[in-house]
């Protein structure tokens, strides 16, 4: 096998440290791109040919659900993903798509009936029945209606969260999805502090994937705030994911002019240098498990365009709007800095790029970020892409001995 190949080769026995670094120093988020919305045909199209373009391994929370499950009864919604899924892989047969199972259910999911299958992974005798939402909730009542009235977190030890799960993920790698973010696991594992539950499920994706992922292998990853998603000295997920944790610098920046902001060790609770060591899923040890950070989206907070260096808001904005309002030439200056800065703080962190993701300020642009290069097929285009494939150009990735 070519050298190159080999940089980006697994399979069911697991993966290298090496092998996984390199995908993660080719990851960028490109949220929903194997679901759209309303975009155009065009932009969709300039999506594809972005991620072609820049040299992109592993496309990060490229299909989910935040609520509106009922959309997962469309045949459209899986034979579109699969259909994208498929035209990359024949241009790049190594990119990995990275499906999510979120922290967010609403009551759409009693719309979705439960296949026999999804019953018999768990032992169970089938039922012809749908999913029901309020036996995926806390029976504490912990979390119930947290995002708002009818939309809450999942509880991970009930059966019927366990089941949806594993529905997800099953129905996700069915497509070619070979990736998982977990999300917000301290959330979802409430009521699971020895992750008696999680193991389960994940032991059930796992299995699962030996015998249908295209490569007998899924990556799994979580936002871990204590560091780690470990039981017994093992880690239950092939990397960690966390926020960037962006710090404004403050000042009064005039018309036109960037809101300053960098990166801090200790900042409130970002992950550097606090990624737990472990034994892996791959069975190899390390002293700090390789960890992704995102520039995140969540909303805002008032006053917004103020620094406040001890909010989790930079700017009063989430990472990616306060990113999107920035200039054009200090956001690719910054991600650059960005690049640079968690290389040399510590070598265990990896970025994934923002590609694709929501915003929530004041913009003329479908509340949406998109890195791509600016053109008739995609108008509203914010100039990254040329950035991030001029980074990655100059960062080879990591060839096997």
């Amino acid at each position: 096998m070519h050298a190159q190949n080999k940089a980006y080769h697994f399979d069911r026995n697991g993966i290298e440290r090496e092998v996984l670094e390199n995908y993660l120093d080719r990851s960028i988020t490109f949220s929903c791109v194997l679901a759209p919305g309303k975009e155009s045909k065009e932009v969709c199209a300039d999506d594809i040919r972005m991620i072609k373009n820049i040299g992109t391994k592993l496309v990060g929370r490229a299909i989910f659900r935040w609520e509106n499950e009922r959309i997962l009864n469309n045949p459209e919604f899986w034979t579109k993903a699969q259909s994208i899924i498929e035209e990359l892989h024949a241009y790049d047969p190594d990119i990995i798509f990275q499906g999510c199972l979120f922290e967010a259910i609403s009551e759409d999911v009693n719309t979705i009936p439960i296949p026999e299958w999804v019953f018999r992974s768990y032992g169970m005798k089938p039922e012809k029945r749908n999913f029901s939402y309020k036996d995926m909730l806390s029976k504490e009542g912990k979390y119930v209606d947290h995002w708002h009235k009818g939309g809450s977190v999942p509880d991970i030890s009930r059966i019927e969260t366990q089941l949806w799960f594993h529905f997800l993920a099953c129905s996700y790698i069915n497509i070619g999805c070979e990736a998982f973010h977990l999300g917000q696991i301290e959330l979802i594992g409430m009521h699971d502090p020895q992750r008696e539950h999680w193991a389960k499920v994940i032991d059930h994706i796992r299995s699962y994937a030996a015998e249908h992922a295209r490569r007998h292998w899924v990556l799994l990853d979580a936002h871990t705030p204590k560091g780690g998603m470990l039981k017994d000295g093992k880690s239950l997920i092939d990397f960690n994911s966390f926020p960037m944790r962006i710090c404004a610098i403050p000042g009064e920046p005039k018309a036109g002019e960037a809101q300053r902001a960098e990166l801090r060790v200790n900042h409130l609770d970002g992950i550097y240098g606090k990624s737990q060591g472990c034994v892996t899923p791959s069975g190899w040890n390390c002293e700090s498990l390789p960890y992704l950070v995102e520039i995140d989206n969540y909303g805002k907070e008032e006053p917004v365009n103020v620094a406040d260096t001890t909010s989790y808001f930079p700017w009063g904005w989430d990472e990616i709007s306060w990113y999107a309002k920035q200039p054009e030439t200090y956001r690719n200056k910054w991600l650059q800095y960005a690049w640079d800065w968690i290389r040399q703080t510590d070598p265990n962190g990896h970025i994934e790029i923002p590609g694709l993701r929501g915003i929530c300020c004041p913009n003329e642009t479908q509340n949406i970020y998109r890195a791509n290069t600016r053109s008739a097929a995609c108008p509203l285009g914010y100039n990254q892409e040329e950035t991030i494939k001029a980074i990655w150009s100059s960062t080879p990735p990591r060839l096997p001995e």
